[in-house]
C-alpha cells in the first residue's frame, strides 16, 4: 500500500503526494531553549525523526527542518508575559543568549544519545530576524497587519479561514484568542502580535520599521520555513498542543502573504502523561531526560515511545519502562542467536515480515504495529533456530538485514553489531561508564568535605588515564581521549 498521513487539517488519512515528485520537505517544530529537555520533547522528536527515516527509507529526498526558538516565545504563549529566554536568563543571573546557546547544546546531548538524526538545517529565530521583518512588512502592505505604538499585530478579521486547524472558527476561536487580558491597542482581542516594541531594560532586541524589539514566536516559523522549504510545504509537524494558537497563526501569515497554501500535510503528535496525569513543569511532574538517562539507557526511552503512536497520548511510569526494558531486550537476545547461529538448512520467508512492516509504516507511520511485526519476527527466527534445521548460511543472512533495516536503520531501537569483539567493546564501556560514575560521586564527596587533597587526587589519576573533566552547573562531564 502507498504511504498514508493522518492530515489534522483534513481530520483523515490522505495518500501522500509531494509537491514535488521523490522530493519531500519537512519542517518541524523546534524547542524554545530555556531548560533541558524533557520526555514531552523526546516524544516529539524521536516520533518526527522515525517519519522521516520512513520517507528516505521509501526513496525520498527528504530536506527536513527544524528550527530552534530562541527569542519571542512569551511565557503565556500569547502576547503578554516575559518572554521565556528572558526569563530564565534573570534568574541564572546570565545573559539570554548565553542561556540559549547552553540549552540549544543541551537538546542535542539528550537528542543524539537518543538516537535521533540531525535535521538538515537548525535555524535560530535569532539569526532570521530580517526574514520576519520582511513577512512583516508584507503583511502590513497587503492590510493583513497593522502597527500601534511600536507593536504590529495579525487583523484576524481579516483571514476568514483562522481558526480552520484548530476547529476554533469564528467567534470561538476569536474569544480563545483574546484568552489574556486584552490590550486596547488591539483592534480585536484574538489579533496576535507579529513585532513587540521592547521594554526599557529588554536585552533581546534589533531595530524595525516600528520600533525597537523582536518578533513575535509565530512569525519566526513561517519565515524559516518558507525560507528554506518554498511557500508551500509538503509536512509541517509539532506537538498538539501547538495546533492553537501558534500553528494556527502560522497558517493565517503564511497564507494571507503567499495566497498560496501553506502546508500540505499537518501532522501532530500527542502529550505525555505521567501515571495518568499530563506531565508539566507547574505540576511537578516534568520528566528531565538527563535524569531519566541515568536510570534508564536511552535505546529504551526511544523503544518505549515507539511503543504508543505518535498521536496517542504516552503515558509514563516505572512499570512501563520496565516492561519496554524486558522487551527490548528480547529482541536484542534474539539478534545475538542469529549471529551465533551455525548454518543449518531451514528457512524464513523475510519477504512475509518485511510487507507486514512496510503495510504498518504505511498506515500513518504506525510503529506499534511495526514493533509488534518485529516480536513476531524475532519468534518465528527463535522457533527456527531452536529445530533440528536450524537456519540456512542465506536465510540467516536474510534475517539479521532485516533487524539491520528494520530495528536499527528505521525505528532505532536494536543494536546490531556483527562481531562477538564489538560486543565486548560494548560490555566494556558500559563497565567503564560504571567505574568512572563511582569515582566521580567519591571526588564529589571529597568536595563536599572539603577533602580536596582526595578530590584532586581522583581528578589527577583520571586524567593521567586519558579522562578529561570539566566541571559544569549540571555535574561533571567525562570523556575519553582517542588514544587511549
Amino acid at each position: 500500500m502507498p504511504l498514508y498521513i493522518y492530515n489534522s487539517l483534513s481530520r483523515q488519512k490522505e495518500k501522500f503526494t509531494p509537491l514535488h515528485q521523490g522530493i519531500a520537505t519537512v519542517y518541524v517544530c523546534g524547542p524554545t531553549v530555556y531548560g533541558h529537555a524533557h520526555l514531552g520533547h523526546a516524544k516529539s522528536y524521536v516520533s518526527f525523526d522515525v517519519v522521516v527515516k520512513w520517507l528516505r527509507h521509501l526513496g525520498y529526498a527528504v530536506k527536513y527542518i527544524q528550527n530552534i526558538t530562541d527569542v519571542g516565545h512569551l511565557t503565556d504563549d500569547a502576547d503578554e508575559g516575559e518572554d521565556k529566554i528572558a526569563k530564565q536568563a534573570r534568574l541564572e543571573k546570565t545573559d539570554p543568549m548565553e542561556i540559549a546557546q547552553y540549552y540549544t547544546r543541551s537538546y542535542y546531548e539528550d537528542m543524539d544519545r537518543l538516537g535521533v538524526d540531525r535535521p538538515n538545517i537548525a535555524p535560530t529565530a535569532a539569526g532570521h530576524i530580517p526574514e520576519q521583518i520582511a513577512l512583516i512588512r508584507k503583511l502590513i502592505e497587503t492590510g493583513h497587519a497593522y502597527e500601534v505604538n511600536g507593536n504590529v499585530y495579525f487583523s484576524v478579521s481579516s483571514f476568514p479561514e483562522y481558526g480552520r486547524l484548530s476547529g476554533r472558527i469564528d467567534q470561538e476561536a476569536q474569544q480563545s484568542g483574546g484568552r489574556v487580558e486584552t490590550r486596547s491597542e488591539k483592534r480585536h482581542p484574538a489579533d496576535f502580535a507579529l513585532w513587540k516594541k521592547a521594554e526599557p531594560g529588554h536585552l533581546m532586541k534589533w531595530d524595525s520599521p516600528w520600533s525597537a524589539g523582536y518578533p513575535g514566536w509565530h512569525a519566526e516559523c513561517s519565515a524559516m520555513a518558507m525560507k528554506y522549504l518554498g511557500e508551500t510545504i509538503d509536512i509541517h509537524g509539532g506537538g498538539i498542543e501547538n495546533k492553537f494558537p501558534h500553528h494556527e497563526c502560522e497558517i493565517a501569515q503564511s497564507e494571507a502573504a503567499t495566497g498560496k497554501p501553506y502546508v500540505r500535510y499537518w501532522m501532530h503528535n500527542n502529550m505525555v502523561t505521567v501515571n495518568g496525569i499530563k506531565m508539566g513543569k507547574s505540576l511537578k511532574n516534568s520528566v528531565n531526560l538527563k535524569d531519566l538517562f541515568q536510570k534508564v539507557p536511552p535505546i529504551v526511552i526511544r523503544f518505549f515511545i515507539l511503543q504508543s503512536h505518535y498521536r496517542s497520548p504516552l503515558d509514563f511510569s516505572e512499570a512501563a519502562i520496565r516492561a519496554s526494558q524486558t522487551g527490548l531486550e528480547k529482541l536484542q537476545e534474539t539478534w545475538c542467536a542469529l549471529n551465533s547461529a551455525a548454518p543449518g538448512i531451514g528457512e524464513i520467508d523475510t519477504e512475509v515480515f518485511e510487507q507486514r512492516f512496510t503495510d504498518a509504516m504505511n498506515d500513518d507511520f504506525n510503529t506499534p504495529v511495526a514493533i509488534s511485526v518485529l516480536f513476531d519476527f524475532a519468534k518465528a527466527v527463535n522457533t527456527a533456530l531452536n529445530s533440528e534445521k536450524g537456519l540456512s548460511a542465506s536465510s540467516l543472512e536474510a534475517c539479521r538485514k532485516f533487524f539491520e533495516t528494520f530495528g536499527h536503520d528505521i525505528l532505532g531501537i536494536m543494536h546490531t553489531g556483527n562481531s562477538a569483539k564489538e560486543s565486548k567493546a560494548k560490555t566494556s564501556g558500559k563497565m567503564l561508564e560504571d567505574v568512572i560514575g563511582v569515582l566521580l560521586e567519591l571526588r564529589d564527596k571529597a568536595r563536599l568535605e572539603k577533602n580536596f587533597e582526595l578530590s584532586d587526587l581522583i581528578r589527577d589519576r583520571l586524567v593521567k588515564s586519558g579522562v578529561t573533566l570539566k566541571d559544569t552547573r549540571d555535574g561533571t562531564e567525562w570523556s575519553v581521549s582517542e588514544s587511549k
